[in-house]
């Protein structure tokens, strides 16, 4: 008697797992462990697509702001050179898929003054991208070499562009997909940008004509923002 309760103390002291328990053991820590990384995984993914959807955020506000800079204040300048009758005969060039005029740079982006810009999608970086170009005006006569002129990329993954110009004289005011009246300028300019991320909200910029060079105002105009 005493033998046998001293042999069961014994196997009680050696007792263990046996290798079922084990293997559930670890199948279970294997579920935990899928769990968190799934977990971790989801979590990196949705900190990717917020990062992502800030940075957009930030370049529509960037390029949107930068854009009623430049183009609420144009310049109402004529061409100097031959222009048939009923064309249009101011420095402004309004088509569906790119814009050219001449307007006011802001101080706050270099240095201030009349410039020509050129608003197109081009290639950039090795991709398209929606581009604005710019140079000093120098006079009616002389021509913008684009080549040579600035460069700044507004929107870097644009896949399209489509401009419409709103035509005031007619009512109710319509929109046109290019500009072409022989006595004025639109008065407000509707860009829409597709990227590969989907597209951008409609711009309207209002096209403020700058005083000096209205050819409706008189008297005298100082500094460079004819």
């Amino acid at each position: 008697m005493r033998d046998t309760t001293r042999e069961r103390r014994a196997a009680a002291n050696h007792w263990g797992f046996t290798l079922v328990e084990v293997l559930v053991v670890i199948s279970l820590l294997s579920l935990v462990m899928l769990a968190m990384g799934s977990a971790l995984r989801t979590t990196a993914q949705t900190e990717e697509r917020v990062d992502q959807r800030l940075q957009r955020t930030d370049e529509i506000r960037v390029a949107s702001g930068f854009l009623r800079d430049v183009l609420g204040r144009v310049s109402a300048r004529k061409t100097v050179a031959p222009v048939a009758l009923g064309q249009n005969p101011f420095i402004f060039f309004g088509k569906n898929r790119e814009l050219r005029w001449i307007g006011i740079m802001p101080a706050r982006y270099g240095a201030g003054g009349r410039y020509h810009f050129r608003l197109a999608l081009e290639q950039h970086l090795g991709g398209r991208a929606l581009v604005i170009r710019f140079t000093p005006w120098v006079d009616d006569a002389a021509l913008p070499d684009w080549d040579r002129a600035g460069v700044y990329a507004l929107v870097t993954d644009a896949i399209g562009l489509s401009i419409q110009y709103e035509d005031a004289k007619t009512e109710p005011p319509i929109w046109t997909s290019q500009w072409s009246s022989p006595d004025s300028l639109p008065q407000r300019v509707m860009l829409s940008v597709q990227t590969a991320a989907g597209p951008w909200p409609e711009l309207v910029v209002a096209m403020r004509i700058v005083p000096g060079s209205d050819p409706r105002s008189g008297g005298p105009s100082f500094g460079r923002s004819r």
